[in-house]
């Protein structure tokens, strides 16, 4: 026997069995490989239509598409306007029906607000091919079935002081219980309101039965917010009001004076400029929500820097006073004071029946009457004419050189000083002929008195160090018109309707009437103001208004 042929033959075989068995391994090892790839690609095409926010084609690389779609839906909305970058970055198989992966998402939410984390996911074979295993921590951490994830805004921690014009703490947060009227649930209107009235008169006796029926004829059926109470006159008003058929009660944070004697349109104003500063020193954050609405955690985000202090322009006693001087009439009645040399708007004060309007010491535009004379003086010294030689067209021209009419942009404050019938205007907004051709604000006469006083019109303010802006050129009144307009002042201030405010030390004020309607307008030293009234019942009555309040300036305490 040919032994190494035998051998030969041996090896050949074992190289031949060899070369099988590899074959087979380098077969199978494709083979698995390719069920991989595949897997893979399931993964990979999943990160891309999420950094797409094609929601509803990645959940159908998933095992159950319909809770995808919706936590993947509301995850989108609720990170408006986010982009995100979802990339796998490990992916590991476990067998061939089976695969576990890991991704990062980045998140950006505009400059320097990123957010990035990692998730991890598994992938399974199933009968209609391979699919993400659905579970919603699979694109964020801890986001359930039961929770929603929201960008927020975060606001500064602690809140800007709101300060009056002395430094004094004027307004603070606080959490206000809010009594609302729902007319669904109420059998007899007429019966809750007087009820409603009734037990909170001890702490806001203004509000009136028929003043909330008003408010309710007006909502469309919608509830209606009746009164707001601290929590002290709550605790104590709480057995009364529960009891009211139709009341609801929510309790809110909100910014209130710390006086409760303090009341205003200017205190709106002064919470829309903390409300801005508070945006404008904001942070952000992504949170956590349960399925009621309460925050389980914040995922992400900064606490933005704290604002400065809101330094108003508010002087409380004064406010106080022209509170009570507004309270005194019976029809609807506005005061505004400025500080002529700042332009600082100290006191805003405004009845309920005015109130039912709006914010109208600011807003509300009426006639001016015999106040037209103040802008004839100024369009007479201008022209170098007699002031009853002035047009109602000139004087209508002249008005805007004491404010009236010009457009002020005041950080926080909605106002309107007048309207004017002007000749060749294209868009007139309001046409008269007569002492109707001028309509001014409670606001503009106390800025006509004040560039009167001044010499200038002043720019109107009410946070220090923030006056307002305007696109109209501020010039000082033409030469003359100063000492002729405060020459009017001081002979009106002689008028036998005026006899109750000559009692004051170094005032002078005039008063005019326009149908039915009542203005003066006043100085006290660094000080003017303006009273409207409308329907008034005689010829002294903004007198007595503007006496009554500096009478209670006179005898406030501090």
């Amino acid at each position: 026997m040919d032994v190494w042929g035998s051998r030969r033959l041996r090896v050949r075989g074992v190289i031949a069995l060899l070369g099988v068995v590899l074959l087979a391994i380098a077969l199978g090892s494709c083979g698995m490989q390719e069920k991989r790839s595949e897997a893979e690609a399931v993964v990979e095409r999943f990160a891309d239509l999420l950094d797409d926010h094609n929601y509803a084609g990645a959940a159908e690389l998933t095992s159950y598409p319909t809770a995808a779609t919706a936590t993947l839906e509301q995850m989108f909305a609720g990170l408006r306007p986010g982009t995100v970058d979802y990339r796998k970055t490990q992916f590991i198989g476990l067998d061939a029906h089976s695969a576990i992966f890991n991704m990062d998402a980045n998140w950006n939410f505009g400059e320097d607000k990123n957010w990035t984390y990692s998730v991890r996911g598994t992938v399974r074979k199933l009968a209609i091919g391979w699919r993400i295993s659905w579970e919603p921590e699979v694109v964020m951490p801890q986001l359930r079935h039961d929770r929603t994830v929201r960008l927020v805004r975060t606001l500064p921690s602690p809140a800007p002081r709101v300060t009056d014009i002395l430094g004094e703490a004027l307004m603070t947060e606080q959490t206000i219980n809010v009594v609302k009227l729902d007319p669904a649930t109420m059998p007899d209107p007429v019966a809750s309101t007087n009820a409603l009235a009734k037990a909170i008169e001890p702490v806001a006796p203004l509000i009136t039965g028929p003043s909330m029926m008003r408010q309710i004829a007006t909502a469309h059926g919608k509830p209606v917010v009746a009164v707001n109470l601290r929590d002290g006159d709550f605790a104590i008003l709480k057995p009364r009001i529960a009891t009211i058929p139709g009341v609801i009660m929510e309790k809110q944070p909100r910014l209130i004076s710390v006086d409760r004697r303090v009341w205003s349109p200017l205190l709106d104003a002064l919470r829309k400029v903390h409300r801005d500063s508070q945006q404008k020193y904001s942070g952000w954050g992504v949170e956590l929500f349960d399925d009621t609405g309460e925050v389980v955690t914040q995922l992400a985000g900064e606490q933005g820097p704290p604002g400065p202090d809101i330094a108003g322009t508010m002087d409380q006693r004064l406010q106080r006073a022209a509170e009570d001087a507004v309270v005194s009439v019976a029809t609807p009645a506005s005061i505004v004071a400025i500080q002529p040399s700042s332009g600082a708007v100290v006191a805003v004060a405004q009845n309920n029946q005015a109130s039912d309007h709006g914010p109208v010491a600011f807003t509300g535009l009426y006639p001016v009457g015999g106040a037209m004379e103040l802008f004839r003086v100024v369009a007479a010294a201008d022209k170098g004419i007699a002031p009853h030689e002035v047009s109602v067209q000139d004087a209508v021209e002249a008005a805007p050189a004491l404010g009236v009419g010009i457009d002020f942009q005041v950080p926080g404050l909605n106002e309107a000083t007048g309207r004017l019938a002007l000749a060749g205007r294209s868009e007139p907004v309001f046409q008269g002929s007569g002492s109707d051709a001028v309509l001014a604000s409670t606001f503009g006469m106390a800025i006509a008195a004040a560039t009167i006083v001044r010499g200038t019109i002043p720019s109107p303010m009410i946070e220090v160090g923030r006056p307002a802006t305007t696109e109209a050129r501020l010039e000082p009144l033409p030469s003359g018109a100063v000492d002729r307009l405060r020459g009017v002042l001081r002979d009106a201030t002689n008028a036998p309707e005026l006899a109750r405010v000559r009692q004051y030390r170094d005032v002078v004020a005039y008063a005019a009437k326009a149908g039915s309607d009542g203005w003066l307008i006043g100085s006290m030293g660094d000080l003017v103001f303006a009273v409207h009234i409308d329907d008034v019942d005689s010829t002294n009555a903004t007198a007595r208004m503007a006496a009554r309040m500096l009478q209670s300036l006179a005898t406030s305490q501090p």
